[in-house]
C-alpha cells in the first residue's frame, strides 16, 4: 500500500488520541463524494491527463480534493465549500415552486450536500466539451459514489433493514432523512400497496374456498367425470379418441378458477385498484405536506442548481421535433412488432412441445397429458423470454430516449419509463393475451382444422373451458418470477461484497479513531488520517454499484405485479396473496439492499413517484376491460347462465327435481362423424381406436351442426349475451370507478388546513422581516 507522505509531526499527532469526553465535542469531516481511477504509470498518458484535468477544474469551483493511491487505484475526495450550499439555500427561498422545503432556515442535509455535488459533479466540463459521464465511459474514472454514514446506516440496519423487521412499520422519516424523498416514497407506496393487498389476498381466498366446496358436488365435474363419451383426437397421426371421463382431475382444477365467484371477485379487483390508487394519493399528500415538498418542482430545482453550478449558464429550453418523435414512434412500434412475433414464436413451441410429447413413447404419462405438459413448457420458455428481453428493452429504450434529446433528466426518466414499461408490458401480457381470448377459439373444427405453415394444428380448449390454461400459465410465470428474481436479486449482490471487501481488511488497523490536535481545524471538525479515509472509502467502493434508473428497477418489478394482481384476476384469485406474501419479503431484501450491500443512491427530492401514478391508473382502465373479456368470453360463466335459463331442464320452470346444470357439458359438444369425407382427411382410422374397439365418431366442444358443420343458432345467442355482458360489466365498474374516485378526496383536509397555515406563517414572516428592514431605513 502506498499512502502519501505525511509529515512527521503529524504522524506523531495521529498517534496519541484525546480524551473521549474533549473528542465527543469534535465532528469528524466526511467527503461528500468519492472518485476512483487507475494509477497512471506514465505522467504523459491522455488518460492521467484527463484525471488531472478534470480535479484542477474541481478545484476551479473551490472544492477541497484528497487525493490517496492504494496498489493500482488512485481515490479522489471531494468536498464542497459552503458558500454553494448558501446559494442554494437563498435561490430556494425565491423559487416558485421550491420556497417552502423547509430547508432555507435549517442547515443543509448530508442528503442534500450529495444531491448538489453529484449535480455540480457531472456539470463539470473539460476544455474538449467531455464531462464527467463521457470520462467514466472512456475509462478514464473509474466508478464515484457517495458514502454512506455508518451512524445512520446502523439505525436503518435496527429499525428497517434487518429480516425480523417484517411485521414492524417502516421508518419513513429516517428514509427520507438519508436516502431522500424520491426512495422513501417508493416504500411508502410499496407499504401501502402491500397493506392494501390484505383484503384482496382475503376476499381472493375466499373465492378459491368456494370453488373449492363445490369440488365433488358440482354436476358440471360429476358430468365430465362420470361420462361415456369419447373426443376427438387432440393433434393429427399419432394422437387417439380419449374418454371425456379421463380428465375429470382437470374438470375439478378448472371449476377452482372458473365459477360464479369469479365476476364478482373480478369486479371488486377493478374497483380494489381505483380505491388503492385514491387512499394513496391521500396517503402521498400526508407525507410530502409533512415533509414540506408538497409544491416540489424537479425541474425547478434543476435549474436553481445550474445556476448555483454556473451563474451565466443559459436554460436548456424545451424542443420539439416531428421528425425525431415520428422516428421514436416508428421504431417503438417496429420494436412491439417484435415482442408480438415472439409471442407468436412462444404459440409455435407449444404446438410443436405438444405434438412432441404426444408421439413419444418412452414417457406414458407425459403422452398421456401432452396439452398440460405443453402449456407448462410454454409457461417456462416465456419466463426465459421475459428476462432475456427485459434486457433488450432497457437498451432499446435508452436509446430511444437518445434520439428525443429530452431537456432534463426528469424529462428523460418519464419518456424512459413510459418506453420501458409498454415494452415490459406487451413482453409479459402478448402470450397471456393469445391464451386468455385466442386459445381454442381459432383452432377450427374436424375437417377443417387451422394449421400454422399447413403443418401443426392450433391447441384446443378443454371441454371445461380455458381458463385453467391462463391459470397456468399465470402461476408459473408469478411464480418464477417472484421466487427467482429474489433470490438472485438478494444472492448475486451479497456474494459480490463478500469477494470484494475481503481486500478492505487490510487496512483493519486502529488508528486512534483519529481524533488528534494535528487532525483537528479551526471550524471544529475533524480531518481523519489517510488510512481511516481509505478505509472508509474502500468499504463503499467494494459495494455493489448503483446509477439514477436503480429506483425505476424496483418500481417496475412491483407494478408489473400489481397488473399481473388486477389485469387477469379473474383466473387467477390467488394472485393477491401470492404478491402480499412476496411483497413481505421484498420490502426487506430491497432495504437490505440498499442500506448494506449496495452503494448509496444519491438522495433526491420529489413529492409524488412521477410517471408511475398514470401508469397504474391505465393499468386499473386495462383491469377493467381485461376482466370483462376475461369473464365475458375466455370463461364459461355466460354459457352456463344461458343453459340454466334458456337451454337446461329448468327453462320452462317446471322441473325441480334435477340441477338444472344436468346435461350442460353435453350441449356444448358437437359429434363428428368418421363417414364424413372430410373428417377422413383429419383423422385417420389408427386414430379412431379406444380400448380395442373402432369408433365411428368423436365429440369435440363447438357449437356446431353435425351435418354441414355450420354454427348454430345457440352459438350466435350466446355471442351476443357475451358481448351484452362485456358492455354492461365494463359500464358499471367505471360507474363504481368515477364513483370512489370522486367520493375519495386525493388531498386530507387536514393536509389542506396544514398547508393553509404554512403559507400564512410564511407571509407573516415575510411581513414581520418587510417591517424590520423599514424600521431600520428610518
Amino acid at each position: 500500500m502506498e499512502l502519501r507522505e505525511r509529515s512527521k509531526e503529524q504522524e506523531d499527532g495521529c498517534i496519541e488520541p484525546l480524551m473521549p469526553a474533549l473528542a465527543s465535542m469534535f465532528t469528524p469531516m466526511t467527503y461528500d463524494y468519492v472518485l476512483v481511477a487507475e494509477k497512471a504509470e506514465d505522467k504523459e498518458d491522455a488518460v492521467y491527463k484527463k484525471q488531472v484535468a478534470f480535479v484542477d477544474q474541481l478545484k476551479k469551483k473551490n472544492m477541497k480534493i484528497a487525493e490517496i493511491e492504494l496498489e493500482d487505484k488512485v481515490f479522489y475526495g471531494v468536498l464542497a465549500p459552503s458558500g454553494v450550499f448558501e446559494k442554494y439555500k437563498y435561490l430556494l427561498k425565491v423559487s416558485d415552486a421550491c420556497n417552502w422545503s423547509g430547508e432555507m432556515k435549517d442547515s443543509v442535509s448530508k442528503s442534500t450536500r450529495i444531491r448538489i455535488v453529484h449535480y455540480l459533479l457531472h456539470h463539470t466540463f473539460l476544455n474538449t466539451g467531455e464531462d464527467l459521464d463521457e470520462l467514466l465511459k472512456r475509462g478514464v474514472f473509474e466508478a464515484i459514489f457517495c458514502l454512506h454514514e455508518r451512524k445512520q446506516q446502523k439505525v436503518l440496519k435496527r429499525k428497517w433493514a434487518r429480516w425480523t423487521a417484517i411485521f414492524t412499520r417502516q421508518p419513513f422519516s429516517d428514509i427520507r432523512v438519508y436516502f431522500g424523498e424520491k426512495v422513501a416514497l417508493y416504500y411508502l407506496w410499496l407499504g401501502w400497496y402491500t397493506f392494501l393487498l390484505l383484503p384482496a389476498a382475503i376476499v381472493g381466498v375466499i373465492i378459491f374456498l368456494y370453488g373449492l366446496a363445490f369440488f365433488k358436488t358440482s354436476p358440471l365435474i360429476q358430468e365430465v367425470c362420470e361420462s361415456d363419451i369419447i373426443m376427438c383426437p387432440r393433434c393429427d397421426k399419432r394422437c387417439e379418441v380419449w374418454k371425456l371421463a379421463d380428465t375429470c382431475s382437470y374438470a375439478k382444477i378448472s371449476h377452482l378458477f372458473d365459477n360464479e365467484g369469479t365476476v364478482a371477485f373480478a369486479m371488486f379487483m377493478a374497483i380494489w385498484a381505483t380505491m388503492f390508487l385514491e387512499l394513496w394519493k391521500r396517503q402521498r399528500a400526508k407525507y410530502v405536506s409533512k415533509w414540506k415538498v408538497f409544491d416540489w418542482c424537479e425541474e425547478e430545482e434543476e435549474l436553481i442548481m445550474e445556476v448555483v453550478n454556473n451563474p451565466d449558464s443559459i436554460p436548456k429550453e424545451f424542443r420539439h421535433s416531428y421528425l425525431r418523435s415520428g422516428l421514436v414512434l416508428a421504431l417503438a412500434t417496429l420494436v412491439l412488432i417484435v415482442i408480438i412475433g415472439l409471442t407468436h414464436a412462444l404459440v409455435l413451441m407449444r404446438l410443436v412441445s405438444r405434438v412432441l410429447l404426444a408421439d413419444q413413447d418412452e414417457w406414458e404419462f407425459l403422452k398421456e397429458h401432452a396439452n398440460t405438459a405443453a402449456v407448462l413448457i410454454g409457461s417456462t420458455l416465456h419466463y426465459i423470454t421475459i428476462q432475456i428481453m427485459t434486457r433488450v428493452n432497457r437498451v432499446v429504450a435508452f436509446k430511444l430516449c437518445e434520439i428525443e434529446k429530452c431537456r432534463s433528466f426528469a424529462a428523460t426518466e418519464r419518456s424512459f419509463t413510459v418506453k420501458m414499461f409498454t415494452f415490459q408490458f406487451f413482453t409479459v401480457f402478448s402470450s397471456l393475451i393469445y391464451v386468455a381470448f385466442f386459445l381454442g377459439r381459432i383452432n377450427g373444427h374436424p375437417g377443417n382444422y387451422v394449421r400454422l405453415a399447413g403443418k401443426w394444428r392450433l391447441e384446443e380448449c378443454h371441454p371445461s373451458g380455458c381458463l385453467t390454461d391462463l391459470f397456468i400459465q399465470m402461476a408459473v410465470i408469478l411464480v418464477l418470477k417472484q421466487t427467482l428474481n429474489n433470490i438472485f436479486e438478494f444472492t448475486i449482490p451479497w456474494f459480490k461484497r463478500c469477494f470484494r471487501q475481503s481486500t478492505a481488511k487490510k487496512l483493519q488497523r486502529r488508528c486512534g479513531h483519529c481524533y488528534r490536535k494535528a487532525c483537528r481545524q479551526d471550524d471544529g471538525k475533524v480531518e481523519p488520517c489517510d488510512t481511516c479515509k481509505l478505509r472508509d472509502w474502500m468499504k463503499n467502493y467494494h459495494l455493489n454499484s448503483v446509477n439514477a434508473f436503480s429506483l425505476f428497477n424496483e418500481y417496475l418489478e412491483m407494478v408489473m405485479q400489481f397488473s399481473f394482481t388486477t389485469i387477469f384476476v379473474a383466473a387467477f384469485p390467488l394472485a393477491p396473496l401470492l404478491a402480499l406474501i412476496n411483497n413481505l419479503f421484498e420490502i426487506r431484501l430491497d432495504a437490505i439492499k440498499m442500506v448494506s450491500l449496495e452503494r448509496r443512491l444519491v438522495p433526491k427530492k420529489t413529492n409524488d413517484i412521477g410517471i408511475w401514478t398514470k401508469v397504474l391508473e391505465a393499468i386499473g382502465v386495462l383491469a377493467v376491460i381485461a376482466n370483462g373479456l376475461v369473464i365475458g368470453i375466455s370463461s364459461d360463466f355466460i354459457p352456463r347462465l344461458v343453459y340454466r335459463y334458456h337451454y337446461g331442464p329448468c327453462a320452462n320452470g317446471t322441473v325441480t327435481d334435477i340441477d338444472c346444470m344436468t346435461g350442460y357439458i353435453n350441449d356444448t359438444l358437437t359429434t363428428a362423424y368418421l363417414s364424413d369425407h372430410r373428417v377422413q382427411k383429419d383423422f385417420g382410422p389408427q386414430q379412431m381406436v379406444l380400448d380395442g374397439y373402432n369408433v365411428t365418431q368423436c365429440s369435440y366442444k363447438d357449437y356446431r351442426s353435425s351435418e354441414d358443420y355450420s354454427l348454430t343458432s345457440q352459438y350466435w345467442f350466446i355471442l351476443a349475451i357475451r358481448f351484452a355482458f362485456v358492455i354492461l360489466f365494463e359500464h358499471v365498474v367505471v360507474l363504481c370507478k368515477f364513483i370512489a374516485a370522486w367520493f375519495i378526496p386525493d388531498n386530507p383536509m387536514r393536509v389542506k388546513n396544514s398547508r393553509l397555515k404554512d403559507k400564512l406563517q410564511r407571509l407573516k414572516e415575510e411581513l414581520r422581516f418587510m417591517n424590520y428592514r423599514y424600521d431600520t431605513q428610518v
